[in-house]
Formats: C-alpha cells, structure tokens, sequence
C-alpha cells in the first residue's frame, strides 16, 4: 500500500473570472522509503501538492490518502493530527529565532508522550551532531550560516522519527556544496529511518539522490526531468 496515493487530484485558487487552476487531475502514489524528487518551473503547482498531502491546505476533488487516512475534506483535526507523523524542510528554514539550535530541535519533541526535558535534550542533541552540528548545539540561528540553519532544520523535521518528510526548495538558498551535503545527509539519514521523502525542488545538481524524479508542468505531472 502507497504511503502516498494522489488520484485526480484538482486545485484551484479564487472564484469566476479571478479564478486559476493550480493543479488539474494530479495522479501520484509515492512507496514507503522511497524519495521522491518533484521539479518544474515557477508556479506549475509543485508547493501547492506538497501542502495539500502535508494537511497544510484544505482540497475537496480528487482523493489524497497519507498514511491511509483521506484527505479530501478532511475536518482540520484530522490534519492537524497528520501532520504529527510528517517532518517539513521549508527554504527559508523557520527557525525561532530567539531559540538555539537544541532548543529549536526539541520543539519537534514536545507532542511525544513519555519523554522527559533532560530525554528531549539529549534525542535532540544527538540529531544535531548527526547532521554534523555538535559544535552549535547553543548557538542561535542569526549565529549561523544558511547552510548550517537549513541542518537545523533537517534535524528538527527527522527527530521525531516521521514517516515522511516534505521539503519545499531546501536547497534553493544555498551554494551547490552545501546545498548537495544537506541533501545527501537527509538521504542518509532517511535510509536509516525509513522515511518516505517527497522533495520540491528547481535546483537540477540534486536529481541523482533519488528514486524517481517527477516533472510538474502546468499542473500536471507530465513525466521526467531532461
């Protein structure tokens, strides 16, 4: 069964003459552990799919099952209780700021049952010096270079262990070096996990750390990347 099942999935922005078509009949069925690579040009409805599997944007036509849970129509609850078992990377990092990398981490542990401040801490601690930040666990984000931000980030949406991740551009605001290490340490730390990745991206120097790659044209998957 598909972790991800997306049939004729159809989304639109505005109402009579404002209205436009952001994705028309989408079909799209991603397999537990596989990651998944969606390109495409500016505007072709590649953020507006992600939010909608991820529960952020409420759809109505078509079927979008995560988890085998339904997601057209879905009552927000339903979504919001998704969203516990999905990891978001998003391009401009969102971290607070006013928090330090451990602390922004830990935030991702405060829905799991069972686990104390100090086990929170130390699960949080162990993530970021996976992503090769032991030396910034208390450094706050203005402190850090984008690269190091978008680890913090990494870290924060693989510490609660998630079935799947959704990344929206997260290597558009980086060089070609460290945008292709933050990939290829989610990748590794994926395989470990068994997480399914689905990746929104415009940067073509990354395509090979995937399964598949999926080109999204005018909203509609229109085949693979060339």
């Amino acid at each position: 069964m598909p972790v991800i099942s997306v049939k004729n999935l159809s989304f639109s922005y505005g109402t009579g003459a404002l209205k436009r078509d952001a994705l028309k009949g989408v079909d799209l069925e991603i397999e537990k552990g596989e990651i998944v690579i969606l390109t495409g040009p500016s505007g072709s409805g590649k953020t507006t799919l992600l939010t909608v599997i991820g529960g952020l944007r409420a759809a109505f036509d078509g079927s979008v099952e995560v988890l085998g849970q339904q997601m057209i129509g879905a009552e927000e609850s339903t979504r919001v209780a998704l969203r516990q078992h999905i990891g978001f990377i998003f391009q401009q990092h969102n971290l607070l700021k006013s928090l330090t990398s451990l602390q922004n981490v830990c935030m991702a542990l405060e829905l799991r049952d069972g686990l104390s401040e100090y086990d929170r801490q130390k699960v949080a601690g162990e993530m970021l010096k996976s992503v090769g930040l032991s030396d910034f666990l208390h450094k706050k984000p203005d402190q850090l270079s984008g690269g190091q931000k978008q680890r913090v980030s990494v870290a924060r949406s693989l510490v609660a262990r998630p079935d799947i991740i959704l990344a929206d551009e997260p290597t558009a605001s980086l060089d070609k070096q460290n945008g292709q290490e933050i990939v290829h340490i989610l990748k590794r730390l994926a395989r470990e996990q068994g997480t399914t990745i689905l990746l929104v991206t415009h940067d073509y120097r990354i395509l090979d750390v995937a399964d598949r790659s999926l080109l999204l044209e005018d909203g509609e998957i229109t085949g693979t990347p060339t």
